[in-house]
């Protein structure tokens, strides 16, 4: 009983807990037969958030065997790095602007064949910009590239060599050409044409041609 009294009045120097996470802080303490309660949260300039700013009682004290060390971790600083959202979905990009501590600012959408759309094409401020809390981020976000449509002219009754190399100069597909025996008209002349004039195409779109023979 004797031993037992002695070994609980037994006094221990507290360890430097400062710059540890509360479980670090744990595993030290405990080797001292110490334990750790975390008593709230600051902001810091100097420890990222998670870790411990303050202790009490302080490092070097010399408490009894058994008693608590409670500690103040920080919560982060008031300045934040600006995360590279580059090429990021939309979701990506506010998921980690949000852990950064920053909000979404003004949203930009472009046309553009660099990047898919969905994704986030430039920002503002920049990449690594070291700024306050809670600033807002401009975003810049694909819309792919842009498609245009082109009425089809009225292809019939020209010479084929031309409208075959316009088209082509134009990056349209002229995928089929087919040569058939239609009365009346001299050789390589369109006869027929498909899609027919006046019909809305993208570039993508396949042009077939019958022409004269």
């Amino acid at each position: 009983m004797f031993s037992q009294v002695l070994l609980k009045s037994e006094a221990v120097t507290v360890p430097d807990l400062t710059g540890k996470t509360v479980g670090q802080a744990r595993a030290e303490l405990v080797k001292k037969d110490l334990s750790v309660a975390q008593n709230g949260t600051e902001l810091s300039d100097r420890w990222e958030r998670g870790l411990i700013v303050r202790q009490d009682p302080a490092a070097g004290s010399r408490i009894r065997v058994t008693k608590v060390v409670r500690v103040v971790t920080s919560s982060g600083s008031e300045k934040v790095t600006v995360p590279d959202l580059a090429g990021k979905s939309l979701d990506e990009a506010l998921t980690m602007l949000q852990a950064a501590g920053l909000l979404k600012g003004k949203l930009t959408q472009v046309h553009t064949p660099r990047l898919p759309a969905g994704r986030i094409l430039d920002q503002k401020p920049a990449p690594g910009a070291v700024v306050e809390r809670s600033l807002p981020v401009g975003l810049l976000l694909s819309q792919g590239d842009v498609d245009d449509h082109f009425i089809m002219p009225d292809l019939i009754g020209r010479r084929a060599d031309r409208v075959i190399g316009r088209l082509k100069a134009l990056d349209f597909k002229v995928a089929d050409i087919r040569y058939v025996y239609y009365s009346g008209a001299a050789a390589g002349i369109v006869v027929k044409q498909d899609p027919p004039s006046g019909f809305r195409v993208k570039k993508r779109n396949r042009i077939s041609l019958e022409v004269s023979r």
